[in-house]
């Protein structure tokens, strides 16, 4: 045992002197990095100006779009977390702030922050501000802006009222820093109209509107259409609205403020209750009054991204599992984890054979339960690594698809959630060669988008607003998974939960150290197998382990283990946040860690 530097005073630390050869998972996410740090600047320098902004149109209208926007190089500050380079750190910061002036500009943004739009929109734009915390808790424009965009749903912002604190409700679908957007215009709509031509009809009712697949790009049936939505879903608060505790948590991150804890119990417990009343199905709309369906005609059904459109039952599924874990997180009560269960087994329960499958229904109209297709186990990865529950594990084991899960695919989606199922099953000690392959899928994907990008010679007058997020070479899929032992966060607005995260004492910064690879081999409730290795065979470095990605766990011993995976008398005892690790030159160790959860106050603040 040594200890280095003087802010680690109190941190065991564990020496490693052995050299070893690197195995190849530890050379291909030592790779990995190589190649993103410089693909991200390649990326960046291609489709922008010198100011950061995009190189695109003069003009952008309506609601929807800046997300998108945010979306293309959001994943850069997590990047940087993980241990990509300072120069992808900056450069996440000088998009954030010209996407904010570009979209300002446009008209979507407003303070900073949207003027208006949805959760789910809101909620994938906002994972860029949410990774800066992580990346450098005393930013003081990112604290500030935490808190300031946190008081548009407090109450304390007078030209974004969004919440009525007497009905515990968020007043509207449509919602942001000028407040609730009551009534919708067409303008708001124009881009978005052709992407919802291809989805379901929001009612079926419509007078002179098709009640499966209206054509909202003939301006008669959009204007019918516009006309329900104001009516029915513009007024009173949805589900989805739950994603915003992940704003409220970021503040709460920064401060430890006991006003956001409260808000986010409170809110999460508002939804709940309308739950239980409801005989325990999430309704998805609620009036201004609080009442189940006040504007539905009494229906539980038929709101904004609710059981019927235009996404079913993910975004219930989605919007509860990420609350509940923000509640359980600034509370420490994993008891919040039924709300998002309950509906997880309402689904499933009623599920049936069809076409010799197993399928559950994802959405709910007149009709009753309807849209019966195979479960996706992601959000039950989720919610299993979130709590390590044998239940929730007993909830993954029923999928009679289980056995089928170990093959890596490629590819990516969009929110880097494509392997979960595979991850899993490799952290249950099945699909030994997962870290490889999905390495390699991975450094694959990057090739392709790369590739991509060198050939991209069109008009960028002509380019979707998508054009940019389905080209970013950084992926972080599989560096999330091994390294932190957890699968990426939630892409519609959740925290990154997981079970590790690291910095670099020497270069006072998160993420892994030059050279330094890490994987996270086995989790259980009472701790993981890490194994960590030094790839530079000329110089040492040291590691610092912290318990959760908030410090919000605490360790308690960390063992050595021999090559045949036995422990050796060479370990420590932690109780705390964090240790260290000294890797020599080519220095390699696997370490049994214990750990209590959910045991300490959440922050943003570093070990050091």
């Amino acid at each position: 045992m040594a200890v280095k530097h003087a802010a680690l005073a109190a941190t065991p630390t564990l020496v490693v002197d052995s050299p070893m050869p690197p195995p190849a998972w530890a050379l291909l996410e030592r790779h990995l990095f190589a190649v993103m740090d410089r693909a991200a600047v390649q990326f960046v320098a291609r489709y922008t100006r010198p100011d950061g902004t995009l190189v695109w149109r003069d003009e952008w209208p309506g609601m929807d779009g800046s997300d998108d926007a945010y979306e293309s190089f959001g994943n850069f500050p997590l990047y940087y977390v993980l241990g990509g380079s300072e120069e992808v750190h900056r450069l996440s910061r000088h998009e954030w702030n010209a996407l904010t002036w570009q979209f300002t500009e446009y008209g979507q943004v407003h303070n900073e922050f949207d003027a208006y739009y949805d959760w789910m929109h809101h909620g994938e734009s906002s994972l860029y501000l949410y990774y800066f915390g992580l990346a450098d808790p005393n930013a003081h424009q990112d604290r500030r802006r935490a808190l300031r965009f946190a008081g548009m749903y407090l109450g304390e912002d007078p030209e974004a009222p969004n919440w009525d604190p007497e009905h515990k409700l968020i007043r509207s679908p449509i919602n942001g820093s000028r407040g609730p957007r009551h009534e919708m215009s067409a303008v708001d709509w124009v881009t978005h109209r052709p992407v919802l031509a291809n989805y379901l009809t929001p009612y079926e009712d419509i007078p002179g509107v098709d009640p499966v697949q209206a054509d909202w790009n003939d301006d008669a049936v959009f204007a019918r259409i516009l006309e329900a939505l104001n009516a029915r879903m513009a007024r009173g608060d949805v589900p989805l609205n739950l994603t915003a505790t992940s704003l409220i948590a970021n503040a709460y991150l920064y401060t430890g403020a006991e006003k956001y804890r409260r808000w986010i119990v409170d809110y999460v417990n508002a939804w709940r209750e309308r739950t239980e009343a409801n005989g325990g199905i999430c309704p998805d709309n609620v009036g201004l009054s609080g009442a189940i369906g006040e504007y539905m005609g009494g229906k539980w059904w038929g709101g904004y991204y609710g059981w019927r459109w235009p996404h079913g039952s993910l975004n219930i599924l989605e919007s509860t599992l990420i609350a509940a874990c923000n509640a359980a997180l600034v509370t420490g009560d994993l008891a919040f984890l039924d709300f998002p269960r309950s509906q997880l087994d309402l689904l499933w329960n009623l599920g049936r054979q069809e076409d010799g499958q197993f399928k559950v229904p994802h959405r709910y109209s007149s009709q009753g339960w309807w849209d019966f297709r195979p479960p996706d186990p992601r959000l039950h990865v989720h919610l299993w690594s979130f709590t390590m529950a044998e239940e929730d594990r007993e909830r993954l084991a029923r999928f009679p698809s289980i056995g089928q899960w170990d093959r890596v695919h490629g590819g990516r989606d969009k929110g880097d959630q494509a392997h979960a199922a595979p991850w899993l099953r490799f952290i249950a000690g099945h699909n030994a060669d997962y870290p490889e392959a999905i390495l390699r899928a991975n450094y694959a994907e990057t090739c392709r988008r790369l590739e991509r990008l060198r050939q991209d010679d069109g008009d960028p007058r002509e380019w979707d607003v998508h054009h940019w997020q389905e080209i970013n070479p950084v992926t972080c899929e599989g560096l999330v998974q091994l390294t932190l032992g957890a699968p990426p966060p939630i892409y519609h607005g959740g925290l990154l939960h997981c079970r590790v995260r690291y910095f670099d004492p020497t270069r006072q910064r998160p993420g892994l150290p030059p050279g330094i690879a890490a994987l996270v081999e086995r989790i259980t409730p009472q701790g993981i197998l890490l194994r960590l290795v030094n790839t530079d065979p000329l110089e040492g470095q040291e590691v610092v382990v912290q318990a959760g990605a908030f410090g919000e766990h605490s360790f308690t011993e960390v063992q050595r283990l021999d090559e045949a995976g036995q422990p050796t008398d060479d370990g420590a005892v932690v109780n705390g946040r964090a240790f260290a690790v000294r890797l020599g030159p080519a220095a390699g160790v696997a370490l049994r860690v214990g750990m209590r959860r959910f045991v300490h106050q959440p922050t943003y603040a570093w070990p050091f």
